[in-house]
């Protein structure tokens, strides 16, 4: 089986997919010096509560690099409480997963009714079947 071969969305050089890397080699090891520079500016002790600006301000990382790095897990939500990364719905900062709280309760809601307004309409058809199978049935009695 031949691999997966695609262009890397940072430079388009051609690369091999893979599931653990969504970037050529070369732009691989960018984002490990990268990631470098971000660590050792969060290592010191007085920079561990500074938020997503003062790090991109003092590091001049981008900030997409640095939310990537962030949803990732390669910063320890524990050891750097004030970094965090958007809501994919409305943009709230968050720690972890794809969605906030109120987002993810609304989407739970959203899907319940759904779920009931399906229901509805399946037993409605059931009745209608049946009604459609006894006015038939009649007819020919």
């Amino acid at each position: 089986m031949m691999p997966d071969i695609d262009n890397c969305p940072k430079c388009g050089k051609i690369m091999i997919k893979s599931k653990f890397r969504d970037v050529c080699e070369a732009c691989y090891k960018e984002e490990e010096k990268q990631y470098e520079i971000i660590y050792k500016f969060m290592r010191k002790r007085e920079n561990r509560a500074a938020t997503i600006k003062q790090i991109i301000d003092a590091t001049g990382v981008e900030e997409d690099l640095l939310l990537k790095f962030i949803k990732n897990g390669r910063f320890q939500q524990t050891q750097f409480p004030n970094l965090g990364y958007p809501c994919e719905k409305c943009g709230k900062i968050i720690q972890s997963g794809k969605l906030c709280d109120s987002c993810a309760k609304e989407l739970r809601t959203e899907l319940s009714l759904f779920e009931k307004e399906e229901t509805r309409k399946q037993e409605l058809k059931e009745r209608e079947r049946q009604r459609t199978y006894l006015a038939v049935k009649k007819q020919d009695d």
